[in-house]
């Protein structure tokens, strides 16, 4: 499954996936209540993998509290590592939060930085402020908001295009050729005002749990 389910409805998109693809050996589960232990338990799936941080990836992790690396950023830089290895990849995660992920030519995992993603920063105006509204993104057309909507859609664009802008080009002084990888939910919102230099890809975190089963089975 490539979305999020509720705890309550777990057991029934299990028995949907396992109506449709019934011949299924390997799994891997990133992330799992007791509940949904008991329920892979009494499924007949010859091999599962639970990802955690004792599971073997196939990069070497340098990050200095490697239990506190999010099961996501292991599998973004799971898919770096394979599907561009021995290159030097900035993966620009951008979802709830933005992360900004670096993987040297080594295979090696170096870390990064976490920021505030785009929808937080609408919702953040909103709630921790007397009187703006609550937006949903939506890309400025000019290049003075002479609105209070269009105040905040600049605001929140222009600054996280900015952001973004920024670390590309930190990364590029001290990294040689590298590789942008921009992934998340708003990775193309964000991606038809970055345009050129960046590759877009959508499933990089489904490519990167799929590269860690791979290389436990």
């Amino acid at each position: 499954m490539s979305s999020r389910v509720s705890q309550n409805d777990l057991p029934n998109q299990l028995q949907i996936v396992l109506r449709q693809y019934p011949d299924i050996s390997l799994c891997l589960v990133s992330d799992v209540t007791k509940k949904a232990k008991d329920l892979l338990t009494n499924i007949s799936i010859h091999s599962i993998v639970y990802l955690d941080h004792d599971t073997p990836v196939p990069f070497n992790n340098d990050y200095a509290t490697p239990a506190t690396l999010g099961k996501d950023r292991m599998a973004l830089a799971a898919a770096a590592t394979t599907i561009y290895p021995r290159q030097n990849v900035l993966i620009i995660d951008a979802g709830s939060c933005i992360t900004f992920d670096l993987i040297n030519a080594d295979n090696t995992f170096l870390g990064g930085a976490i920021s505030l993603g785009v929808g937080m920063r609408y919702r953040a105006l909103h709630e921790f402020t007397a009187a703006l509204p609550h937006l949903k993104p939506k890309a400025p057309t000019t290049t003075l908001g002479n609105s209070t909507a269009e105040a905040i859609h600049l605001g929140v664009t222009v600054g996280v295009i900015a952001e973004i802008k920024s670390q590309i080009e930190r990364f590029n002084q001290e990294f040689e050729n590298l590789t942008v990888i921009l992934t998340g939910g708003d990775a193309e919102f964000l991606f038809n005002q970055l345009k050129s230099g960046i590759f877009v890809r959508q499933n990089f975190l489904l490519e990167g749990l799929n590269a860690i089963l791979d290389y436990n089975t």
